[in-house]
């Protein structure tokens, strides 16, 4: 059985395992502060936070994603960035993926927010097979301050 429900105070051990295990994928490690700021942001109701699910299979949580809501200078309509997506391993190709980001459409659906967009990098095959049958890969090229 597998179910997506918002991220709450009892997640943050298995948040942070969960979390720590995408770092790692990308090959990146944060601060213990960035933590701790980022759980707190999950569950605040600042509009300009961060908002979180998790995915559990037979009650265990095996994935997770972050997304927040943000003004567009091309819409009236705020649009919706996923920041990260993640299951574990073991429960790859089971439809952990697809659920979370299916959770996010919705949220961005009941916000008023049709847009959703996220990024990732090329080596992430696995992950870009669920993105080309669910999303549209984009013709943008991202560049980070030098």
């Amino acid at each position: 059985m597998l179910r997506v429900r918002a991220i709450g105070t009892s997640d943050r051990a298995e948040w942070e395992r969960m979390f720590t295990s995408y770092l790692e994928f990308y090959k990146t490690t944060v601060a213990t502060e960035v933590y701790q700021t980022s759980f707190k942001r999950l569950l605040g109701n600042d509009q300009q936070d961060f908002h979180g699910a998790v995915a559990e299979m037979d009650g265990k949580p095996v994935g997770l994603v972050h997304y927040l809501f943000h003004r567009h200078m091309w819409k009236t309509e705020n649009v919706c960035y996923l920041q990260d997506l993640y299951a574990d391993p073991q429960v790859r190709g089971q439809g952990v993926g697809r659920k979370l980001i299916e959770h996010v459409y919705a949220a961005a659906d009941a916000a008023g927010c049709p847009g959703v967009y996220w990024l990732t990098q090329d080596f992430n095959h696995t992950a870009r097979q669920l993105y080309d049958r669910i999303g549209v890969q984009s013709p943008f090229i991202r560049y980070n301050r030098a």
